[in-house]
């Protein structure tokens, strides 16, 4: 990974729109780290990723099933939210390796609580208030840097 990126987001569609970015990015699959406190955003840039990978419907934090799968999308994405993680074992006994299949794409919130059972991200995303806003401190490779770099300076242009 390269030196991380930081981003201002100044409203939630900046946030969707860094979420619709790196799902495109990262349309090859891979896993990414959404990190942050309550309510910072981090279901939101999910959803901005769902959304552009071709996901019509709500997209709502899997706080209580641990995973919500959309196969249908292409690749296929799997959203985890940790939060209620009770023991890192949890998810070896639900078979998180199976998730972690060729080509799909796992966007996990609250990757911390797992206790080192997950494989290293190619994308981790730090979500923090920053002012009236976010701000997200992006640790990844130059490729998917750019790409999110872009997206937000295309939107901050076409306003």
């Amino acid at each position: 990974m390269t030196e991380p990126t930081v981003l201002e987001l100044p409203d939630e569609q900046a946030t969707e729109a860094l979420g619709a970015a790196l799902g495109q990015a990262c349309s090859a699959g891979g896993v990414i780290h959404l990190v942050g406190d309550l309510g910072v955003g981090k279901t939101t840039l999910a959803r901005g990723l769902m959304h552009a990978l071709g996901h019509e419907g709500a997209v709502r934090s899997p706080t209580f099933t641990l995973v919500e799968p959309y196969e249908a999308l292409s690749p296929k994405v799997y959203h985890f939210d940790l939060y209620r993680l009770g023991d890192p074992e949890e998810l070896e006994m639900m078979g998180i390796r199976d998730y972690m299949e060729e080509g799909a794409l796992v966007v996990i919130e609250w990757p911390e609580r797992a206790g080192g059972v997950l494989p290293a991200p190619e994308c981790r995303v730090e979500l923090s208030d920053a002012g009236s806003g976010r701000s997200a401190r992006i640790h990844t490779n130059d490729r998917i840097a750019g790409a999110a770099r872009q997206a937000l300076a295309g939107r901050s242009s076409s306003q």
